[in-house]
């Protein structure tokens, strides 16, 4: 028997389990075209996680069929333990993208010259390096703060949609979401895409001020603010990434089903992966929603990306 280092044999079974990975993605019967993963990051994102590399994400992708991802900074002091910026996610990107979708981000407390016009600037700096949309937006103000709505109004004048993280600390709101509300009134030619705990616990009408901070249980109440507004307004979509999209789904699967059809045109996929060996929760969900139809699958899994963010 030739002999085998330790080191080799750990990578042996690094490899083994990554092909049943590929096979287990496989047998759950991906979509044939892939996935567009509206949510991930690269660097280390927690004090508490590993790096993540953009060659360890792509063959994440592969092990899960994931076509193309989107890749977003975080630059705000509450979005993370350490900042990666815009600049760091158009390098990591830039040879990769084919696969890897940047994103930028200005957190609308920073200092510049030259008011709506040197803001602008600042984007179109971005918009030329690559960038497709804004985002993950994360900062401790409330939604409709002035900051926020005159760094919306930036967003929108050069065709960058946004995605924004909402909770009880970063872009506040209280339950109804009033706030997301005058900022999608106000902003009627931006683009906005929701996560985060207190835009996907909003998918309920019962929901309290508490509740926007985590993952409420139980049967979906009738009456939620995601579903009002989708349909009042048509600049507003949701992606289900991180535990709160799953479990917004998962926590009343007939409501989620429903929901998923009646806002085919609105949600899109996403995982918020940001670590080697992260547990995604939703390959598991989409296997609980059965006979979801074929239409449905192809807009949520890619389609309606490749249109709010002009994917060839």
């Amino acid at each position: 028997m030739v002999p085998i280092s330790r080191r080799s044999f750990q990578r042996t079974l690094l490899a083994l389990g990554a092909g049943t990975v590929a096979r287990h993605a496989c047998a759950a019967g991906p979509p044939a075209a892939g996935y567009i993963d509206m949510h991930t990051h690269l660097g280390q994102t927690w004090n508490s996680t590993a790096t993540l590399t953009a060659a360890v994400l792509l063959r994440w992708m592969d092990a899960h069929h994931i076509e193309r991802a989107v890749v977003l900074p975080l630059i705000s002091p509450e979005s993370s333990s350490y900042p990666l910026t815009s600049d760091f996610v158009l390098a990591e990107t830039k040879p990769h993208r084919d696969r890897l979708i940047p994103f930028c981000s200005i957190d609308p407390r920073t200092s510049f010259q030259g008011g709506q016009a040197g803001l602008v600037g600042m984007l179109k700096r971005y918009v030329d390096a690559g960038a497709k949309g804004f985002g993950e937006h994360k900062p401790g103000i409330a939604f409709d703060d002035p900051r926020n709505l005159r760094l919306f109004a930036a967003c929108a004048e050069v065709r960058l949609p946004v995605l924004f993280h909402l909770d009880n600390l970063r872009n506040t709101d209280q339950p109804g979401l009033p706030g997301l509300e005058k900022v999608l009134q106000e902003t009627p030619n931006g683009t906005f895409i929701g996560h985060g705990p207190g835009w996907w616990a909003s998918i309920s009408g019962d929901v309290t001020q508490a509740g926007l901070a985590g993952y409420p249980k139980g049967k979906v109440a009738a009456g939620g603010a995601i579903d009002r507004l989708m349909e009042k307004y048509s600049n507003i979509y949701g992606e289900l990434s991180a535990g709160s999209g799953a479990n917004s789904i998962r926590r009343d699967l007939e409501f989620g089903r429903e929901f998923l059809v009646r806002r085919q045109d609105r949600i899109m996929f996403g995982t918020d992966f940001l670590a080697p060996e992260q547990h995604v929760p939703q390959f598991e969900l989409f296997e609980q929603l059965l006979n979801l139809p074929a239409d449905v699958q192809n807009k949520i899994y890619r389609d309606n990306a490749r249109r709010v963010l002009s994917l060839g």
